[in-house]
């Protein structure tokens, strides 16, 4: 299948099913009615230890600027209207309005619990009947995500590839995250956020429609591998986070559905780590607190690395 059809009917409905995966549906250990899943292992007392890893004072922002030449999936589209109000007042006092029409998956942004399924459940058994609504999901909406304050973790899969770029479709895995991570001294940790540097966003102004279509990125095992170390969110500087290379096995966005569906971790996408490769910050605060549109699936994001 085309891959330009295959995201447009696919990502569009948002409740894909791969064949030979419903065995994985998981209950999530911290109850019935959990709802925010990884997020559970954050605490004050993670916050308290990622605070110490400040030094510098040096922020930076992982978001990127969204509008209208933003890359996106097809049937994805961005516009927003300015107006203005006329002078009103003994002091004249005037000024703008604005009105934002927009695919919320554009750019920087978190994918929510509800944003995949497979056989039509989500994350904790969770029915896709029962959170539908076309006014906002009824539950799994990312206006419950919490505050995100915990430790963030870098890893520069270019620089262990010895490139500036990976290479279109390619992918890693666990061997890879491990490898990279002992070469930059760190390790994962139950609570962190880990961030993939491949270099890919500079596809972004190159190639639009190869930025989308041709993204290398982290495979099904590398994506079971941080789930099992109990990380909060994982994300890439690429519009998937996942290689869009699915196999011929007919099981479509397995890292989305492992991570999202199967162990409850948040998908950051579009992540800007470019200037967090070029210093070499590979442990930071990360600090994020989304925007809380109620019923939404997905969330448009600019966390914060501080270090």
């Amino acid at each position: 299948m085309n891959l330009r059809t295959l995201l447009a009917t696919g990502l569009a409905i948002c409740a894909l099913a791969g064949p030979g995966l419903a065995e994985h549906h998981k209950t999530s250990p911290y109850g019935a009615d959990d709802t925010i899943g990884a997020a559970n292992n954050l605490s004050a007392e993670g916050v308290l230890a990622a605070t110490k890893l400040v030094k510098t004072g040096k922020t930076y922002a992982l978001g990127l600027i969204t509008g209208r030449d933003t890359p996106a999936y097809p049937g994805r589209a961005y516009d927003i209207e300015v107006f203005g109000f006329p002078e009103a007042g003994a002091n004249k006092v005037s000024g703008h309005d604005d009105r934002l029409v927009t695919h919320v998956g554009i750019g920087s942004q978190l994918d929510g619990f509800g944003h995949m399924a497979l056989n039509k459940t989500h994350y904790n058994g969770i029915k896709s009947a029962d959170i539908f609504d076309p006014k906002g999901l009824k539950k799994l909406g990312t206006e419950h995500v919490p505050p995100i304050v915990t430790r963030g973790v870098m890893i520069d899969m270019a620089a262990h590839r010895g490139v500036e770029r990976l290479a279109p479709m390619a992918s890693f895995g666990e061997a890879d995250i491990k490898a990279a991570a002992k070469a930059q001294g760190i390790a994962i940790g139950k609570g962190d956020v880990v961030l993939f540097h491949t270099g890919w966003l500079s596809m972004a102004e190159e190639d639009p429609k190869a930025f989308i279509e041709q993204q290398p990125g982290l495979n099904a095992q590398g994506a079971r591998y941080l789930a099992n170390l109990g990380v909060v969110a994982v994300g890439a500087d690429s519009a998937a986070l996942e290689t869009m290379d699915f196999g011929t096995e007919g099981i479509l966005f397995p890292v989305h559905t492992t991570l999202l569906v199967e162990h409850g971790i948040y998908v950051l996408e579009s992540m800007n780590t470019t200037e967090l490769a070029k210093d070499k910050a590979y442990e930071f605060l990360f600090v994020l607190g989304q925007p809380r549109f109620a019923g939404s699936v997905q969330a448009v994001i600019n966390p914060i690395a501080i270090r």
